[in-house]
């Protein structure tokens, strides 16, 4: 009899968990019917031999990075801060708490829309149609469907831009910044070319759609006026 009571309690709280998790699907900044992904990327590449041409490429790029460019690229595979952007400002933009808070909103809305993208397009890993290559982080085995389009270069892109409009007389050497961490994915061998194009493409909506939020408007003028000073 308690196994009735177990199944009918279950069934009662599985509408309120849907709910809860329906709810819950998107907790970001952006209202998640004006940001839907299938708006603003296409399809990755349906054509297999487009996908070869693009897993040819990989191999290309590893052996002809040495090893110090693929260090640097694992290096950026684990760094998913606001810090990447160091070198470009030419300071610890730890040591800029407004514009530091800025960039961490970017990365939250960030991990949000690129997992609704992710789920969205399905697209394997090109590890896991060619094991042959070699990557700079421990790869999971069976099926990696998170390849389209790449976190990391939507977050460089999200992050570059918003970063480039506060400061925009360094804003060269923050795209190019943007640009060289994204590109790193490739050294990595974890993402085609395609799934790169498509992160800097839905990265920079992104931050388009972030700056034109009054929430984020207030923190960017705090930030703007923070850079200014130095």
């Amino acid at each position: 009899m308690r196994y009735g009571y177990l199944i009918l309690f279950l069934a009662l709280a599985m509408p309120a968990q849907a709910q809860m998790a329906q709810k819950h699907a998107h907790m970001g900044m952006l209202d998640r019917a004006a940001f839907e992904p299938a708006l603003f990327l296409p399809p990755p590449p349906p054509d297999e031999a487009v996908t070869q041409g693009e897993l040819k490429e990989l191999h290309v790029i590893a052996n002809a990075t040495d090893d110090a460019r693929k260090a640097a690229a694992a290096r950026d595979a684990r760094d998913e801060r606001p810090d990447m952007f160091n070198d470009a400002l030419g300071f610890d933009i730890a040591t800029a708490t407004q514009t530091q808070k800025l960039l961490r909103m970017v990365a939250d809305e960030e991990e949000v829309d690129t997992k609704v993208a992710k789920s969205y397009f399905h697209r394997q890993r090109p590890y896991a149609a060619d094991r042959s290559l070699s990557t700079c982080e421990p790869v999971k085995p069976g099926g990696a469907p998170t390849s389209y389009p790449s976190g990391h270069a939507t977050l460089a892109f999200s992050m570059g831009v918003v970063l480039a409009h506060v400061m925009p007389q360094k804003a060269q050497a923050i795209l190019e910044r943007s640009h060289e961490y994204a590109e790193n994915r490739l050294i990595c061998g974890v993402h085609y070319r395609s799934d790169v194009v498509a992160g800097q493409q839905f990265g920079t909506v992104l931050a388009l759609r972030l700056m034109e939020n009054p929430q984020f408007q207030a923190q960017m003028t705090l930030a703007t006026a923070e850079m200014a000073a130095r």
